[in-house]
């Protein structure tokens, strides 16, 4: 909580509180993202407001604040932001939100940003919708594994190498999705389902043997990443819970979660995250604390029957 937060890891640990059962602290969070709410209805902005999709990382915990007694006035926020990314946001020519408002650009991080908030809003149809767009323009369905960053203009990719951490949004953002759509989206569900399965099966193959991988998921000579085991981990143990994932992918998720163990320092910072402030080395993060709580989370529901 000491970090100083953007919007997207605002959203991130309020969602990490949220699931480790802290309600009061996901509202905290929740709060005082909303209270940065932006003209045009994204929240949590500070300074530059050129994000499109990550203001809403936290609009799940936004929406079930809005439930309790004298908070009612988010829900308003969370459909002026709503209202934003159906209708006010920069996409493709297909309706693809673009990450940026300066570029025209896909990112793979919108997986974990835009569809669970609009999933929890209740609309199926924009989540499944950005859901297939980003796997179209990121997805490589032979390698199982996403490129970062896709140029709409140029038709190519602007970053197409494979992201460990822009992996683990994926995955972890469509994880979220299958646990918020109802009973009634069957067909959406196992659509979702089988794509976490190609998308955990094309990461772990690349897991180290002390159970970290490396920044750039088939770039042996980038740096390791704590970060990118806590978020595979974070799926593979909600998908067992669920049903959905075979527990033979335990091994993979228990070796991360032990890598990840061994590296929290003495004040409770996990080290050796994609890491502030440029993301382009090996330190620390608002998301990296977060994925790991996220983790504990997912574990402590799946061992702790």
């Amino acid at each position: 909580m000491a970090f100083q937060k953007f919007h997207w890891e605002q959203g991130c640990v309020a969602q990490a509180m949220l699931e480790i059962g802290d309600a009061k602290a996901a509202k905290l969070l929740a709060m005082a993202a909303a209270y940065r709410q932006a003209d045009d209805g994204r929240i949590g902005v500070m300074d530059l407001n050129r994000s499109v999709d990550d203001p809403a990382a936290g609009g799940e915990a936004l929406l079930l604040a809005a439930k309790d007694p004298g908070c009612e006035w988010l829900q308003g926020v969370a459909d002026k932001l709503y209202n934003y990314l159906k209708y006010r946001a920069p996409k493709s020519r297909d309706g693809i939100i673009y990450h940026f408002n300066i570029l025209n650009q896909v990112w793979v991080d919108a997986y974990y940003m835009a569809p669970p908030f609009l999933a929890a809003y209740g609309d199926y149809e924009e989540a499944m919708k950005q859901i297939r767009g980003f796997r179209k323009y990121l997805f490589d369905e032979e390698k199982g594994l996403h490129s970062h960053a896709w140029e709409d203009d140029l038709q190519t990719f602007a970053r197409p190498y494979h992201w460990g951490v822009g992996n683990g949004w994926a995955m972890a953002g469509v994880t979220r999705v299958i646990a918020l759509l109802p009973e009634g989206r069957g067909e959406d569900r196992e659509y979702l389902i089988d794509f976490v399965k190609k998308m955990v099966d094309g990461c772990v193959r690349y897991q180290t043997p002390e159970g970290l991988y490396h920044d750039t998921l088939d770039d042996p000579e980038s740096f390791l990443d704590t970060n990118v085991g806590q978020m595979i981990a974070y799926t593979i143990y909600r998908g067992v819970k669920r049903g959905y994932l075979s527990e033979d992918y335990l091994a993979y998720a228990d070796r991360s979660r032990e890598a990840a163990y061994r590296k929290v320092d003495e004040f409770g910072f996990v080290q050796n995250v994609c890491g502030l402030p440029d993301f382009d080395r090996s330190y620390v993060a608002p998301e990296g604390q977060a994925f790991f709580l996220l983790m504990e989370a997912a574990a402590m529901d799946l061992y702790e029957k």
